[in-house]
């Protein structure tokens, strides 16, 4: 017989229980926000919310977390993070995210460290473990723990538990670092990085909730939901215009639709990871 739901949320605090202190990775997203939730539940003053703060992040979303964090009475502190200073990491090769991982879970242990705390934590969970996850690696190496996925929590059950806390972000749409919008072996710079969060903010200004600008060159490949394509369409002059004043000279449509890791698919086609990892998501990375 399986673990249930309930028995799941019990292993979580009592794992939280048993680390006494924990730097928690916090990005303002379901995962980390609700970690952070039953760590502060838990832990009190000895659960603490690092914020990394880094152009690859997308504009707004580190004032939402420390705004979140103020409202919660989370203790927090926002920190500089300088993986654009890694040539491994702006190279973009499959590995992008075990270096960008590398300084970000570098850069909380040694908080924790100042702070005299235990164990640094992030926000994976149970689905993670069947996705291509090379920052995983870096946790391990960095000995950063994985509450969620330790006690296994998948994604929906951490929404229904979020809602159940009255979580703003029980069904907030999944965002991720912003060089994963660049297929492998363009390299990341700022001015890309600017590029596609303009484009990413005015789409969200636009309405829409989940979705993605895949960068192309001088090709923008938009991303959203197959239920919001009709809507896309509609408002393609203004997109069209918006996504050329920004330096884009092709705007495209993905008719498959929003999905996890599409920049993935040429590694799942020469078989460097499973196939079945690619998933069409109304909630995804």
């Amino acid at each position: 017989m399986g673990t249930t739901f309930q028995e799941k949320l019990q292993r979580l605090r009592a794992i939280l229980q048993e680390m006494g202190s924990v730097a928690v990775g916090y990005s303002g997203g379901v995962d980390s926000t609700f970690l952070m939730h039953v760590a502060h539940e838990v832990l009190g003053d000895r659960a603490l919310a690092v914020i990394g703060d880094s152009e690859a992040f997308p504009e707004g979303e580190i004032e939402d977390a420390r705004r979140q964090a103020e409202e919660r009475g989370w203790r927090y502190v926002v920190v500089r993070t300088h993986e654009l200073s890694n040539p491994l990491f702006r190279v973009n090769n499959p590995d992008r995210c075990y270096h960008c991982k590398t300084e970000l879970f570098g850069v909380i242990r040694r908080v924790a460290d100042e702070q005299g705390i235990n164990w640094t934590a992030d926000g994976s969970h149970a689905d993670d473990e069947n996705d291509y996850r090379p920052g995983m690696r870096a946790a391990a190496e960095k000995g950063v723990r994985s509450p969620l996925r330790e006690a296994g929590l998948t994604k929906e059950e951490i929404r229904v538990a979020s809602q159940e806390a009255g979580l703003p972000t029980w069904d907030k749409p999944s965002f991720a670092c912003l060089s994963s919008r660049f297929p492998y072996g363009t390299t990341i710079t700022p001015e890309l990085l600017a590029q596609v969060d303009a484009a990413e903010r005015f789409l969200r200004e636009l309405g829409f909730r989940q979705f993605r600008v895949r960068h192309h060159d001088t090709i923008a490949r938009i991303e959203v939901e197959k239920s919001a394509l009709p809507r896309a369409v509609e408002l393609a002059d203004l997109i069209v215009a918006k996504f050329k004043e920004l330096g884009y000279l092709y705007v495209t449509l993905d008719l498959v639709g929003y999905r996890t890791g599409s920049l993935n698919e040429p590694l799942r086609r020469e078989g460097i990871i499973p196939a079945d990892n690619s998933r069409v998501m109304t909630h995804g990375r």
